[in-house]
């Protein structure tokens, strides 16, 4: 069981992850997954399935996440539906598949891969390169390999898919907040698809905690969604005024902080 520290603990990140959400196009699953696992573990819940569990819930509440901030980005005019029906479909399938094989994966190489991966996509935002000035986003079939590998990644790691997505779509020279806006969109069916995954996959599994379904834990998956869809709309709004290209340097930065929280855990406990 939860105390009530550990609830306000997951509101005030779920406002940050929320408002960042809305702001940077990313979902947000790069804060809650890191929080998700250390209230579990100082809850001595999930056993194994702690990182299971962790993303689970995350990519849950994302489908709330996403839905508040692609809805602002689109009163603002600025989501590219084009390049959203291109990607849409492989990246629903890569995603879904990916959750299903995410059962099979132990909770330790889950925590790993998400260190490696928060590592690697804090250094490329933080000295973002820039793309040649000739480079365009690819046709159907480059759409759809991205859609599908972005898609697979987000559901090991629990996030929208924007950390991946917008800067694939700088790098084809689509602007930051056309990019942001469309990762936004981009990432609502990643996060219903890898939802349904993960809770197809963790459904029956022994040894969850009270309040599980499958390998979502719902009662913190309602106390993050409370907070992440009112401060979303906030990060939207704020996106087309503020200078994202800093903020990008500044969350790039926290993906390293909860990176190598997670590392250090992994080696304290061996």
């Amino acid at each position: 069981m939860l105390s009530l520290a550990m609830f306000a603990v997951l509101l005030g990140f779920g406002a940050i992850a929320g408002f960042l959400a809305g702001l940077l196009g990313v979902g947000g699953g790069l804060v809650i997954v890191p929080v998700v696992v250390g209230v579990l573990e100082a809850a001595g819940l999930g056993g194994n399935h702690v990182q299971h569990l962790a993303v689970g819930t995350s990519l849950a509440v994302m489908v709330f996440t996403s839905f508040a901030s692609v809805r602002e980005h689109h009163k603002k005019g600025a989501v590219s539906w084009a390049i959203v029906r291109g990607m849409v479909p492989a990246m629903v399938l890569g995603t879904f598949a990916g959750s299903l094989l995410a059962g099979d994966i132990p909770s330790n190489g889950l925590k790993w891969f998400f260190v490696v991966y928060a590592y690697a996509i804090g250094a490329q935002m933080f000295f973002g390169a820039k793309p040649p000035a000739s480079r365009d986003m690819p046709g159907l079939v480059g759409k759809g390999a991205a859609g599908g590998v972005i898609g697979m990644v987000s559901s090991w790691v629990g996030i929208g898919g924007g950390s991946m997505s917008v800067p694939f779509m700088s790098w084809c020279n689509v602007p930051v907040h056309t990019a942001i806006a469309t990762s936004a969109a981009l990432g609502w069916p990643i996060a219903v698809s890898g939802a349904l995954g993960y809770l197809s996959s963790g459904w029956g599994v022994a040894g969850l905690p009270w309040g599980s379904a499958g390998f979502i834990y719902l009662p913190a998956m309602l106390a993050l969604m409370l907070m992440t869809v009112l401060c979303a709309p906030l990060g939207a709004r704020a996106a087309h005024t503020l200078p994202v290209a800093k903020l990008k340097k500044a969350f790039a930065v926290l993906m390293v902080v909860m990176a190598s929280e997670m590392l250090w855990t992994l080696l304290r406990h061996g």
